[in-house]
This record gives C-alpha cells, structure tokens and sequence, in this order.
C-alpha cells in the first residue's frame, strides 16, 4: 500500500545533487512501506526491481519476462506451464531458476507468511518444478485470467527463510532480477536505484534515478518549475499550468482508476434500492469532471473501465436526471420533510460519507456528492478522517474508494462484487449480494472463451445498473509533467494509485534514453 510521507529534509534536494546525463530524477506524493512483492509492493507488475514471469506491453497484453514463452494451459484449463528463460541471474549474482519460482509462490501461499496478497491467490493449489526449467501451476478451479496473476516478482529462494514476511529482510532490501538495484532508501526523503548491468534484457541507458517523496501537490508543482525534478504526477489543475512552459510537457494517461461512494448495505438509508438508484440518477458526473478535475476524466457508472474495450458495456449507464431521482425516492416511500430532507417510517435519509483526509482530489468528489443528494433531499454529513479510523466503519458508513486496473475486470470486480467477499477488508465493503451478478461473475472467471467472458461482465454491469451497489463516479486521467530531452515514452493505461517506477510515463523506464 502506498503511503503519503512527510517531507523531512526534502527541501534541501534537488535535482542538481545528481549527476547529470545518464541519470533521472523524479518526485512522487507515496512512498512503499515495503519493497518485497510478497507484501504487495508493485502488485500490477512493473517493478523495476523485480521481473515476474510475465510483464505487459503497451496495449496490456501478457508478453513473456522470466517465461520464455507464454504460459500454456492444458484442455481443461487447470493447469498452467511455464518454460523460463535461461541465464537470469539476481542482484546478488545469483542464478534464477525453477527453485525461485516455486519458492516465490509457495511463501505466497504458506499461511505462516502472512502476506496480504495470499486472499488474491485463492485459485492457486499447488506450485511444483516438472523439468530443468519448467514449472507448473495446479489451480483449485478454473480462472481464465490466470497469466495476469504472473506478473508477481520473483525473488531468490536463499532469501525465503519462513515465517511472518512482515520481517523479511526483503521489505527493505529487495533481491530481484530487474533493470534497477536498490542503491540507496531514506526513509521520508528519497529512494535511489542504479542500472543492472546484468540485465537480462540489456542494460539500462539510464544508470541512476532518483525519487524524491515530496506529498504536497503545490510543493510538487513548484519545485517542478524550479528545476529540482525532471518529472512529477501533478492533479489536473495543477499540471495544466505547465502546459504552455518552455522545456516542459504534460502528459495525460487514459486510467482504469475509478472513485466511487460505496454504499453499504446494512445501513438503514443505504440499504434501500430507492436511495442507491436516485443518488445515481442525482450526481452530475460530467460537472464534476469539469468542475474538479479540469476535464480530464471519464464518468464511470461500474468498475469496468472504457479501457477494456472487449468488456465495457457501453449501455450499462446512468444519465444525469434529478428529476427521476425524485420520482424513484418518491416511489420508494422517500417524502420530503419540513427540513427538505426525506423521510420514511420515521427515519431520515442521512448518512455519513467517509473520506481520506488527506486526499485532496477525493475531497472535492465527497463535497460535489454531497451537494448533488441534498438537491433529491438525501442529506449527506462529511467525514474527513485517516484510514484508521475508516476501516473499522466500512460495514456501516459509506466511503470514497479508489481502485481499478485495466488488465482483467474479474482482477477487480470479483473481490469488489461477489457476495463471497463480503467485509473482506476491502474486498466488497459494504457486503453486497445479487445472485445474478455473482452469477456473472463466476462464469466471468471460469470460461477460457473471450465471447462468453465479454457476455458474463457484460451482463454483470447491465445488472448493477439496475441493483447499484455503489455511485461510481469517475474513472480519473492521471496528468504528469515531464522535462523535455528524453526518449522512450510510450503512452499506456494506468491502474490504481501507483508510484512513478512502476506504471505511469515511466513503465517502460529500462528503455529510455536521453
């Protein structure tokens, strides 16, 4: 999980502190608390520490890393086999092979580690060497996209000692087989990576980046103007002031990373049908977009983004008509008080709405929110508080989540949706049930068919129309800046909140070049 930081001593950084051509120097509002993959550190893939066995391209599909080739299911979908790629070796010199793979996954697995990503892996049974350099997946059930799971970074056996990962010597001293070697790591202030001159797939151009944790946006932004970085995520506003400085270039990437007000079911407002359709007949999605974020955005009306073309169902929409939101409230035994604010069997249509207090973006959405249900008589009371205070309340407060990525929609939705995840952390929240989507959901995951997968998400979002769980609001166009001089960019589709080494501009950063 990424943490925003205090700023420290960054004020006395810049970008002249480094040496200057072959280096890079970037800033970034999160800092990892771990770099070990089996805590989740770069849980989409493109560390540029570790390799998984696959990686993504540009258009998002699985091309091979340490697989030599694509993995290889058998007939009934079971099972998957994978042949690696021949002298590999780790930071460490060591050489990569089938025992790291093996080991990698079965920490994963191995309840005694405790990593957080063991829930994601539910489908994985068993993971074993059949040759010199090949290794088998056995999966419980059969899960069409298994090959995106691959991406997981694979670190030495050696390093995997047993026992609770959350005092592995990994977490802040990776061993991978990436581009980039961990040089450097002050905590609160920078984090410095040096070029594997080993690197299987060539050495970098690019010998040392640098990132500095800078968490303020306005001190991002001047700082950037100042010269101290050579790239930064801007929020939209703010990255649209560099739009026309010389030297400079804002970059704005397409995003599955969605911002929504869940809404939980055991709540005795949230709970009723009627309050969940009229809040999504209510928000006015596009005025937030182009109020907050400067336009750059996409409304979103489910978590399967535009980006997954082959899923989205350009029907499954809500439009922007408070005057059908009133008639579903009125409908639904919703009258208006004295006050303006609805009442049924005695009880208001109140709630409150949850929000991270230091997320300024997500603010202005629970603000925006709020006024748009006030306007149907849905009163809606603010709660700007820390993640700690959040998670416990999940079950019976509604909050502004984030998420999303675009590989895969069952990599989001089934933890998001299906009623067997119900108060899972963060796994479905709000405990929703619908046996049609659960339904979909199932047969979304389980048919290696890309026409019968497409029809299972897509009914699954034309249900959620109709039994919302969520007000989804807007899938967010992530905005950089990025100094002019370098060659490699390559445009690509960002998931969730990342940090700038993984996806974003820089994905592909081993390329690059000045």
């Amino acid at each position: 999980m990424a943490l925003a930081v205090g700023l420290g001593a960054l004020t006395a950084c810049s970008a002249s502190d480094e040496p200057a051509g072959d280096s890079l120097v970037l800033a970034d509002p999160y800092e990892d608390d771990t770099l070990n993959p089996l805590m989740g550190f770069a849980e989409d893939g493109m560390s540029k520490i570790f390799d998984g066995l696959v990686t993504h391209d540009a258009q998002r599909k699985v091309v091979p890393a340490l697989a030599a080739e694509a993995p290889k299911p058998s007939q009934d979908g079971l099972t998957w086999t994978v042949r690696l790629r021949s002298g590999v070796v780790f930071h460490d010199g060591s050489t990569f092979g089938p025992e790291d793979v093996v080991a990698t996954y079965r920490t994963l697995l191995d309840p005694a580690a405790a990593s957080p990503l063991a829930s994601s892996y539910q489908m994985l049974k068993e993971v074993r060497q059949t040759g010199p350099d090949t290794v088998e997946f056995r999966l419980r059930h059969q899960y069409a996209p298994f090959p995106h799971k691959l991406v997981l970074g694979i670190v030495p056996s050696e390093k995997l000692t047993g026992g609770p990962l959350e005092s592995s010597p990994l977490n802040t001293r990776p061993v991978g087989t990436g581009p980039y070697r961990l040089a450097e790591w002050r905590r609160g202030e920078r984090l410095v990576l040096t070029a594997n001159e080993r690197y299987w797939g060539g050495a970098p151009a690019i010998k040392r980046v640098t990132v500095l944790f800078v968490p303020d946006d306005n001190t991002r932004a001047q700082r950037m103007r100042r010269g101290d970085f050579d790239g930064t995520v801007l929020p939209p506003a703010l990255a649209g002031t560099f739009a026309r400085r010389d030297g400079m270039t804002v970059h704005g990437h397409d995003s599955a990373d969605y911002r929504g007000v869940m809404l939980p079911q055991k709540h005795p407002v949230t709970g009723d049908l009627a309050i969940r359709r009229a809040l999504n007949f209510a928000v006015n999605r596009e005025g937030m977009i182009k109020a907050l974020l400067a336009g750059r955005g996409t409304p979103a009306y489910t978590p399967v983004p535009p980006a997954l073309r082959e899923y989205a169902d350009p029907g499954a929409v809500f439009r922007f008509d408070p005057d059908e939101a009133a008639r579903i409230l009125d409908a639904g035994g919703w009258r208006t008080g004295p006050d303006g604010i609805r009442v049924k069997d005695g009880r208001q249509a109140r709630f409150t709405l949850m929000y991270p207090a230091g997320d300024s973006v997500r603010k202005m959405l629970a603000d925006a929110f709020a006024s748009d249900a006030g306007r149907v008589g849905i009163k809606v009371d603010l709660a700007g508080l820390g993640w700690d205070a959040i998670e416990p309340r999940m079950d019976r407060d509604a909050v502004l989540m984030g998420g999303g990525t675009p590989l895969d929609p069952d990599l989001v939705a089934h933890g998001l949706l299906h009623s067997s995840r119900a108060e899972d952390g963060f796994n479905n929240p709000g405990s929703y049930r619908d046996e049609v989507v659960d339904k979909a959901l199932e047969r979304g995951r389980a048919s290696l068919d890309p026409s019968e997968r497409a029809d299972a998400y897509r009914t699954m979002q034309r249900r959620l129309i109709e039994n919302p769980p969520w007000v989804f609001l807007v899938f967010l166009e992530h905005t950089y800046v990025m100094r002019d001089g370098w060659s490699g960019y390559q445009p690509v589709v960002d998931p969730h909140v990342h940090g700038v080494l993984t996806w974003g501009p820089w994905w592909n950063l081993e390329k690059w070049r000045r």
